[in-house]
Formats: structure tokens, C-alpha cells, sequence
């Protein structure tokens, strides 16, 4: 059975009760100012990733819940694992005929680390902020409907193509003669097997997703993501927007000047 569960973690906390704008607006702010800074900033780089061990902690989700989960973005940076064998500067040390660069290991350290703490603000917006609010959010920034439409259906037709995948597999198994996967067929029988199963899965997705599409017309959709009672920015909100901004342009000012 395969599941995708929702990373919204309920709670009462003061990240949790922020209007989801500000909330939004300030993991931008927080991920633009990571890709602002320079290489090698590493007090720069600690304090960021301070900043989210503590947001975790004040949203109730405990110190080691965005760091647990950020790890999944280690594997998309594999592709400046070359970095430090490409960019030319002073040699650190060398694999057979080639040879690092400090420059390039460096900025590929610098790399790893602003991907990771970014990925970690994005899981903190994820657990404390629920989908609907976040397209509102997305919305209400004046983001391109058919952007956020597009971001809306993606995020829930991932339940409807796990929900036909479940059903294929469920099938695949009744089916089956033996559970033994030695006794299976030949790899290109299972590849064939599974190209028909891939198969099959985006026709019945993309059927069922018609008959979903159809009855949200029915009931009234028109493409706008709409909502009975729209937050209101308080004062605890804007605070906490000053208090990012100011969070921030310190953390910037340090890596230029220290």
C-alpha cells in the first residue's frame, strides 16, 4: 500500500497561528537570502541553521524534525560533485589523474549546505501551515492563478495516482502465482509487466482526474481558489515579518563585512 501522508502538523503554537502570508513571504525572504550569500560563509550558514532549529523548537515540532527530514535534498546536489575537479585554484588533493581544487571544494561545501538548510525552512512552512492556506498564501502574493492552479492540482492528484497505484499493485498481487520474487519470470518479463502497469496507471489516473475536474465544475469551480473568511494581518505578524527582515539583512551584512 502506498502512502503520502500530509506534512501538516497540527498545533497552537505562535508559528503555527501566523498568517500564512507572512509565513510564506518570510521562507522566501529566508531562501533568497541563502543564495545571496558567499562562499564559505560558514558563521553565516551556522546562524541560518540555528534560526531553524529554533523555529522548529517554538513551533512544538522539537529541535530535530526539520533536520531529520531535510537529508532528502543531499541527493540533487550530487550534480556539482564534480566542482571541485572543474574549477581551477589551488590544488587540495587529487583522485588518480585528477585533481581538486580548494576553490571548487569550497563552493561545492557551500552548495550542500545552503540546499539543506533551505530544504529545511521549506519542511518548517510544510508542518506548520496547512496546503489550502499555502496556495491562498500564494494567491493572495498576487502569484499567477494559473500557477497556483497548477501547484494545487499537482499536489492533489499525487493522492489519486497513489490511490490507482494501490489498486494495480492490489491487483498484481491476487493475481500472482508465487510471492517468491525468485520466481517472478525473467527481468524482461517484470519490465514489460511494469511498463503495462505504468501504462495503465496514467490512463485510469488521467480518467478518474476528468470525473474530478468534472465535479468541481458541478459544484461551482472556476479555476479561483476562494475562502470564507480570509486572515487578517495582526501585529503579531507584522512583527514577525520585522523581525525575519532584520534577522536576515544582519546575517547578510555579517558574511559581507566579517
Amino acid at each position: 500500500m502506498l502512502s503520502f501522508k500530509e506534512q501538516y502538523q497540527r498545533g497552537s503554537s505562535y508559528v503555527h497561528r501566523l498568517d500564512p502570508r507572512i509565513k510564506l513571504g518570510c521562507m522566501l525572504l529566508f531562501v533568497l537570502s541563502v543564495s545571496l550569500l558567499p562562499t564559505a560563509a560558514w558563521l553565516s550558514y551556522g546562524l541560518l541553521f540555528v534560526s531553524t532549529l529554533f523555529i522548529a523548537y517554538h513551533a512544538g515540532l522539537g529541535w530535530g524534525y526539520a533536520l531529520r527530514r531535510s537529508f532528502v535534498a543531499l541527493p540533487f546536489v550530487l550534480a556539482a560533485i564534480f566542482l571541485p575537479f572543474t574549477l581551477p585554484g589551488q590544488p587540495l588533493f587529487s583522485l588518480g589523474p585528477f585533481t581538486a581544487s580548494l576553490e571548487g571544494t569550497l563552493r561545492l561545501a557551500s552548495i550542500v549546505l545552503k540546499s539543506w538548510i533551505s530544504v529545511q525552512i521549506a519542511i518548517l512552512l510544510a508542518a506548520t501551515t496547512p496546503f489550502p492556506d499555502v496556495i491562498w498564501a500564494l494567491r493572495a502574493l498576487r502569484v499567477p492563478a494559473t500557477l497556483v492552479g497548477i501547484i494545487s492540482f499537482m499536489y492533489r492528484y499525487i493522492a489519486v495516482l497513489g490511490d490507482e497505484a494501490s489498486r494495480l499493485i492490489r491487483a498484481r498481487s491476487a493475481r500472482a502465482a508465487h510471492s517468491d520474487r525468485r520466481s517472478g519470470g525473467s527481468l524482461l518479463w517484470r519490465g514489460r509487466v511494469a511498463g503495462g502497469m505504468v501504462g495503465n496507471l496514467g490512463l485510469r489516473a488521467f480518467e478518474r482526474s476528468e470525473r474530478i475536474y468534472a465535479a468541481m465544475v458541478a459544484r461551482g469551480f472556476t479555476g479561483e481558489i476562494r475562502t470564507l473568511a480570509p486572515p487578517h494581518i495582526g501585529a503579531s505578524d507584522r512583527d514577525a515579518l520585522i523581525g525575519m527582515i532584520t534577522f536576515l539583512a544582519a546575517v547578510l551584512l555579517l558574511a559581507l563585512f566579517v
